[in-house]
């Protein structure tokens, strides 16, 4: 099926433009130092190089027409080549092999869309908290428990996203917010709520807003203490951190009511 973005058609006709006009400016530049060199071949070999150096720096330049000589040099816009362009701004192909009567033509524009999320999920286990690379292991059934490991990680973050979402930069309502597009193609529009947390930088119940880097950042400080009293060594006894407000939130929303029990049964 083919799709229209218009949306997209406007902001890749503005660009292209922005990018002609750049090319242009840069072949002025060129003419102007070819026409205070004195005329003949050497020349018109440093016009073909700087040409090749620096009029295809933005992938344009089979949009201008361009005539070398000796003295210096002329060009023109091919309107043809860029008309040819255009008529395909904002428009992309997707296939699938499924039939109409299992996924219907707005389903499939949103399942291709969601393909973003897995490009999210894979930078996030390779570049920023899991980093899968290096694994310091060499044997093969190690390093696939190593990958392994990483990717369940990742689902369990995305379902700890999925309850934290009332304290994160990340909107909780998406079926409202889908609902409510004209078109599967269309940008998808951010909830009331989430910009509203993204303006006041605070949830309804005044709590800071967070990212998830941040969040999980803030409750690392929630520390299971062992406490001695001055004078008794065999007096030692576990004592939790007195959790913040924030982060008595974020339990609950875990489904994590009690925090003192979870760190007594994890030390046994």
């Amino acid at each position: 099926m083919v799709c229209l973005n218009p949306r997209l058609r406007k902001q890749r006709a503005r660009k292209r433009e922005d990018l002609l006009a750049e090319t242009e400016r840069v072949l002025s530049e060129i003419a102007r130092a070819a026409a205070r060199r004195r005329p003949g071949p050497n020349n018109r070999d440093r016009i073909h190089t700087a040409i090749g150096n620096k009029a295809n720096c933005w992938k344009v330049r089979r949009h201008f027409e361009i005539e070398v000589c000796d003295d210096g040099m002329t060009w023109s816009r091919n309107q043809a080549s860029i008309n040819a362009e255009a008529r395909l701004d904002g428009i992309y192909v997707i296939r699938t092999s499924l039939t109409c009567e299992d996924i219907d033509a707005e389903q499939t524009v949103e399942a291709y869309k969601r393909l973003a999320r897995i490009e999210r999920a894979f930078r996030c286990i390779k570049t920023t908290r899991l980093e899968v690379r290096p694994t310091f292991v060499y044997n093969e059934n190690r390093v696939r428990a190593h990958v392994f490991l990483c990717m369940l990680a990742w689902y369990l973050e995305w379902h700890m996203r999925r309850c934290l979402a009332p304290l994160l930069l990340e909107d909780s309502e998406r079926q409202g917010t889908q609902a409510k597009r004209t078109s599967p193609v269309a940008k998808a529009e951010r909830s009331d709520s989430a910009k509203a947390n993204a303006q006041r930088k605070r949830t309804p119940d005044g709590l800071p807003v967070h990212s998830m880097t941040s969040l999980l950042a803030d409750l690392a400080t929630l520390t299971l203490n062992e406490v001695t009293l001055p004078g008794q060594d065999d007096s030692a006894f576990l004592m939790t951190a007195k959790p913040t407000a924030l982060q008595r939130r974020a339990f609950e929303l875990l489904g994590v009511r009690n925090e003192t029990r979870v760190y007594s049964n994890l030390t046994g």
